[in-house]
């Protein structure tokens, strides 16, 4: 490889799986104006980011019910339902991730995600189990992107150089934080921009 880069760490949610709280919603609340406000107000991504930090989901749900007890079907509706978020997989993140990996690269990932909603979508998707060296789960480290802290868990956990990895995600304040700990960086927008790119460094693609 021409570059310094000799590992890649992935994102999870839009950049392999797609998922958005909308999938469900539009089946529950047709109403576009009083969708957007359940999910602004009842259950805003705010909520949700506290289960990515650890909160179980039973905690969440009983709290918010209290909260708004004439919303108790639909806030459930966010646990148990989960699944009905997902968009599918993005298949070509899929078959470049399974390029790298036959060529020898070392794939790693750190995501945003409920230690039990991840779980639900390791059973959906068993490759999320079975393709990355070690997966740094926010929940499980009571963590979330875009804090410092959790880069480092996964490079001091593998015994890693933050200069030899290169870091995919979505979300721009995470690549940009990746940076910050001196990681390579490379902002999500499709997966044919994100092939180009980790060519262009040297990749096996």
């Amino acid at each position: 490889m021409k570059s310094e880069f000799k590992a890649v760490v992935f994102d999870i949610g839009n950049v392999f799986i797609r998922w958005d709280p909308e999938n469900l919603y539009k089946k529950l609340i047709p109403d576009d104006e009083k969708r957007q406000w359940f999910l602004s107000t009842v259950c805003p991504m705010e909520w949700n980011l506290e289960q990515d930090r650890g909160r179980p989901w039973s905690v969440a749900v009983a709290e918010k019910t209290s909260e708004f007890p004439q919303y108790a079907e639909l806030i459930q509706a966010y646990d148990s339902r989960w699944e009905e978020m997902l968009g599918g997989e993005i298949i070509e993140t899929r078959e470049m991730m399974f390029t790298l990996k036959q060529e020898g690269v070392p794939l790693y990932a750190i995501t945003n995600f409920s230690s039990e909603k991840f779980e639900e979508a390791k059973k959906i998707y068993p490759y999320l189990a079975e393709s990355f060296i070690d997966t740094v789960v926010s929940a499980e480290e009571k963590l979330l992107k875009p804090d410092p802290a959790i880069y480092q868990s996964l490079i001091s956990r593998n015994n890693l150089k933050a200069g030899e990895l290169i870091f995919i995600d979505d979300n721009l304040s995470n690549v940009e934080a990746a940076r910050g700990v001196g990681m390579g960086a490379i902002h999500f927008k499709s997966p044919s921009q994100v092939r180009a790119e980790l060519k262009a460094l040297g990749f096996p693609l």
